[in-house]
């Protein structure tokens, strides 16, 4: 293996977990490019079951280092709530973790904005997981999310997110919700993980880049499955991402060229 990209070739759920993870305990970087915390690979080590999120799953085995690119969308707290389970049950996080400061965060009002608007669809739900997914696309495309490099300037962060929620508030009160979210609260909560975040930031496009010329292991972690591809998939019951090979390039900022080998998982 030099770079092997894992996608999934239907809906996800195909297995892909168990794929990746064979491959991760051989590799030197395991990288994600797409999806948030709606996606997930479950793998066992020695009977211990791990179900990862957000964090790519070659943080089990001691060697990879593990890269989120800038095609993956953030939720801090339950992002932070995952690496300290792992730090609880003896995997060692610590410098190992890289996120592109590009990378955009996936804030409360996303998720409540999801929910909400699943509830008006009625009959017609899109059958959405309510994490926000959609949303935080949403305010990428509109040139309104937020960035962990935003981190680096904590009072334009600030109040750019007040100004976000105020508006999500209008929209909410359009769908006919009674649900108000708190700005300030949003915003400070935002704040705390600034930190934690600062000290994960990577250019990870130059990082991928150098790991390729330097010969390194590298596996490429899809998320869900082609067939919710925003584009390509069955729209519009499909992810809000990219998740086929296109993704993985824009999603790290990587070449076509950096890709050795495909491999899709069905399930028959």
């Amino acid at each position: 293996m030099s770079s092997t990209i894992v996608i999934g070739s239907q809906w996800g759920d195909e297995g892909k977990g168990k794929l990746v993870d064979y491959l991760a305990s051989r590799a030197d970087i395991v990288a994600r490019f797409q999806g948030g915390a709606n996606a997930g690979h479950t793998v066992v080590v020695d009977g211990e079951e791990f179900i990862l999120h957000q964090i790519p799953s070659g943080i089990i085995y001691p060697q990879p280092e593990c890269v989120i690119g800038n095609g993956v969308v953030i939720h801090p707290d339950t992002f932070a709530a995952e690496k300290q389970e792992l730090e609880s049950r003896g995997i060692s996080t610590e410098g190992r973790i890289k996120i592109s400061g590009k990378a955009h965060l996936l804030l409360e009002y996303h998720r409540v904005l999801d929910q909400q608007r699943e509830i008006v669809r009625g009959k017609g739900k899109l059958g959405t997981t309510g994490r926000g997914i959609g949303p935080a696309y949403e305010d990428k495309a509109a040139r309104t999310g937020v960035r962990v490099m935003d981190f680096h300037q904590p009072d334009v962060l600030r109040k750019k997110v007040i100004e976000n929620t105020k508006a999500k508030n209008k929209i909410l009160q359009a769908l006919g919700s009674e649900v108000t979210l708190d700005p300030e609260k949003i915003a400070e909560e935002l704040i705390t993980h600034r930190d934690n975040f600062l000290a994960m930031e990577n250019d990870v496009s130059l990082y991928m880049h150098q790991a390729f010329k330097a010969g390194n292991r590298v596996l490429l972690e899809g998320a869900q499955g082609c067939l919710l591809d925003v584009d390509h998939g069955t729209y519009p019951f499909v992810t809000s991402s990219n998740t086929s090979i296109g993704g993985a390039l824009a999603g790290l900022g990587i070449g076509l060229k950096a890709i050795d080998t495909v491999l899709g998982v069905v399930k028959a």
